[in-house]
């Protein structure tokens, strides 16, 4: 039975992973590796945490001493590395979590993968989830390819550009075995509430402001989380060493248009009079750095892997409002700090 390692399954893109590879592959065993810090919840996994071919292990990446002693112990034959600090507007005011996070984090794992891996390279995978982030902005036209220059705007993609860069140099300097994509924004089920559809959601639930920065122009290219699992399943078994997939919703949206859509599902769904919502909608003073546009050009991934987005902006967006409104406890566990005692509650206290 193979073993494989997949970092930050507790988070938001990871869970859906961890989710599905266990679901999907009985001949693994699955390692969820997760610091649990604000935006690990293991409620997003409650549904297969007595898996047999499932095990959670507490850990932070940053700790090298504990990434060293559990490779070492489990000798994994694959890494999915999702484990990141991952909000623009935390990174500006913390900048240094962001490097500890991930680029020292992704250093350990790449260290500890080299060393356990030094004398049989062959079917073992290294795999880094990254962002189109690290492309930096895009002007009104193109699209951002494999091969796009990077430029990083702010520390957070700047932090991720630079574990992206270890990752090709260890893949170059001691023949790593990698490969590595760069996605677009995700959304849907399970998304901590700080990223902008699911905090949006929650506040027209609670008749709160609805936060936009700037005009609200910015466009960013939408992706549901579950095509994005499933593309990661497919770059961890068929993609090629040493080479980078985009992986992109082909699925632009200016913030202020996604925003006014989400209010007439939301007013549609709640019942309430066409409009309602969009009056909470508040422009804000822009943030530093702040990148026009995002845009991904996938066709790699779809001509070489044949993968492609299943699932349209509009139903994606209505499923993960009708998500939201069933799973009112989840979100009211996140935004209340409840969440925070499920492992004590499951894990801690299992054999007491």
């Amino acid at each position: 039975m193979k073993k494989i390692l997949i970092t930050g399954g507790a988070g938001f893109i990871g869970s859906h992973v961890v989710r599905r590879f266990v679901n999907q592959y009985p001949n693994y065993h699955i390692f969820n590796l997760d610091a649990l810090t604000y935006a690990g919840n293991l409620e997003n996994i409650a549904d297969i945490e007595k898996a047999p071919n499932y095990t959670f292990v507490k850990g932070d990446i940053v700790d090298a001493p504990f990434i060293d002693a559990l490779f070492a112990e489990h000798q994994f034959d694959g890494v999915l590395h999702l484990a990141a600090e991952s909000h623009v507007d935390r990174s500006i005011t913390d900048p240094l979590a962001f490097v500890k996070t991930n680029v020292i984090g992704t250093m350990n794992l790449l260290n500890a993968a080299k060393t356990i891996w030094k004398d049989q390279m062959e079917g073992k995978r290294f795999y880094h989830i990254s962002t189109d982030e690290v492309y930096g902005s895009l002007g009104a036209e193109g699209l951002f390819t494999e091969t796009t220059a990077y430029d990083p705007n702010s520390p957070y993609s700047a932090s991720k550009a630079s574990s992206d860069h270890f990752v090709r140099a260890y893949g170059e300097t001691y023949g790593l075995p990698y490969v590595l994509t760069n996605c677009s924004n995700n959304y849907g089920p399970f998304h901590f509430p700080e990223k902008l559809i699911p905090l949006f959601i929650n506040n027209i639930i609670h008749n709160k402001p609805l936060p936009v920065y700037g005009d609200g122009k910015y466009t960013r290219d939408w992706l549901f989380v579950e095509d994005h699992a499933v593309a990661i399943d497919l770059v961890f078994h068929k993609g090629v060493n040493h080479d980078t997939y985009n992986i992109g919703g082909f699925n632009e949206w200016q913030n202020i248009d996604l925003v006014k859509l989400l209010c007439r599902i939301m007013d549609e769904k709640l019942g309430r009079p066409a409009g309602t919502s969009a009056q909470l909608i508040t422009y804000v003073k822009d943030r530093p750095g702040h990148d026009l546009r995002y845009a991904i050009d996938a066709t790699k991934i779809n001509q070489e892997l044949g993968w492609k987005p299943s699932v349209t902006f509009e139903e994606g967006l209505e499923r993960t409002v009708n998500w939201y409104l069933d799973n009112q406890k989840w979100l009211d566990n996140v935004t209340s700090g409840a969440y925070a005692s499920y492992y004590e509650k499951q894990y801690e206290n299992r054999d007491s």
